[in-house]
């Protein structure tokens, strides 16, 4: 192991690739639903604004055109419930992955601080919480973690909310007990605690009451109280609007927060460009496409989580996002003997393990029509037999 990338675990995907070569010596060729990478097109309407603002030889904003903030503050307002949003706390981002993984250096974090995440979790989590020299912590339970012993190291919460790889869902009453936590631990030592909701897939909600009521956020009235004093929504159109490519994302909540990270984003040159900029200020504002695409994946979805299920796995939680979250109905193999069982049918997917889950595997709805489709046809041949 290098000297610079010794303190860091190493990229578990690189782990996957026998079981990829296993898949891909599949007669029909592999299935690929181990990476939540798009596959449909970039809708046009988001095309033709990048190609609109092409010319553009000069520096963008790092803290983001007008036009771009008040696209945000719109969004919010229409799709997530959150009126009122201050465009001075929006900042848009390089995708969501490098502020997953540069946050907790950006506030500062380090040795002796904690970072908490969710149990069953994104490794960037924990990655970021180190390249910062602080403690990550995975919890379920970050209002236990709060109040006990250790609560008074805590600096920064992350949720994820729907949840990758699980799909969890976490209600207004749930969020707006960690903020309460947050905030009593903030009071109690007089030491900022900032609590970060990674809510990427929000748009993609297919459960009850999900679904009709929307996936609520932590900027949501009902969750600040009015106030979003140390709280920060994370988001990305990679996956609602088909834009991994553009690395088109954004973070808004507490201003103040939020003028402390665009300070230190200036010195670092950590800008989106220009023609991104304005093809997100365009992809918020249409909601036609993202309904098209959120169909394609309930397709999608249903259509596994049957041949699944009736190949032998149960699908836990999994009420939103990309993913089905699945294990054995029966004995207790670890998610590697799934991931070879599956690949052993072409079929290519996460084991639990990248996300400290050792029985899941996550499937992503990431594969086009056929192969969802070819996906499909292979699992009814496991029932059957």
């Amino acid at each position: 192991m290098g000297l610079l990338t010794g303190a860091l675990p190493d990229f578990p995907w690189d782990t996957l690739t026998p079981y990829a070569d296993r898949a891909r010596a599949h007669p029909d060729g592999i299935v690929d639903l181990s990476v939540g990478t798009p596959v449909d097109p970039t809708p046009e309407v988001v095309r033709r604004a990048l190609a609109d603002a092409a010319d553009a030889p000069g520096y963008p904003q790092t803290w983001g055109t007008p036009a771009l903030r008040e696209a945000v503050v719109a969004w919010f307002a229409r799709r997530r419930g959150v009126p009122g949003l201050d465009p001075a706390g929006v900042l848009p981002t390089v995708g969501s992955k490098e502020l997953v993984a540069l946050l907790p250096s950006l506030l500062r974090l380090g040795a002796g601080d904690l970072v908490a995440h969710p149990a069953a979790a994104y490794p960037t989590y924990d990655v970021g919480a180190r390249l910062a020299g602080a403690e990550p912590v995975a919890t379920d339970d970050p209002v236990a973690l709060l109040a006990g012993p250790d609560g008074d190291r805590v600096r920064l919460v992350w949720l994820n909310s729907p949840g990758n790889p699980d799909g969890r869902v976490l209600g207004v009453d749930e969020l707006r007990a960690v903020v309460e936590a947050a905030r009593a631990a903030a009071a109690r030592t007089g030491r900022p605690v900032v609590v970060a909701s990674d809510e990427c897939y929000a748009e993609l909600a297919w459960d009850e009451p999900w679904a009709t009521s929307g996936v609520p956020s932590v900027l949501d009235p009902r969750v600040t109280g009015g106030d979003v004093t140390g709280l920060l929504a994370v988001y990305s159109l990679s996956k609602q609007s088909n834009l991994a490519g553009y690395r088109a994302a954004f973070t808004a909540g507490d201003p103040a927060l939020v003028a402390d990270l665009l300070a230190t984003r200036k010195h670092m040159g950590m800008i989106v460009p220009a023609p991104v900029q304005a093809a997100t200020a365009v992809a918020l504002g249409d909601d036609a496409h993202v309904a098209q695409q959120r169909e394609r994946y309930r397709a999608r979805r249903a259509a596994l989580l049957g041949a699944l299920v009736d190949a032998g796995l149960v699908v836990d939680r999994s009420a939103a996002g990309l993913y089905l979250w699945a294990r054995p109905a029966e004995g207790d193999d670890d998610c590697w003997a799934t991931v070879g069982r599956l690949a052993d049918r072409g079929i290519l997917v996460a084991p639990g393990a990248f996300y400290g889950a050792p029985r899941h595997v996550r499937v992503a709805l990431t594969g086009t029509d056929e192969r969802i489709a070819a996906a499909v046809a292979r699992l009814a041949a496991v029932a059957a037999r």
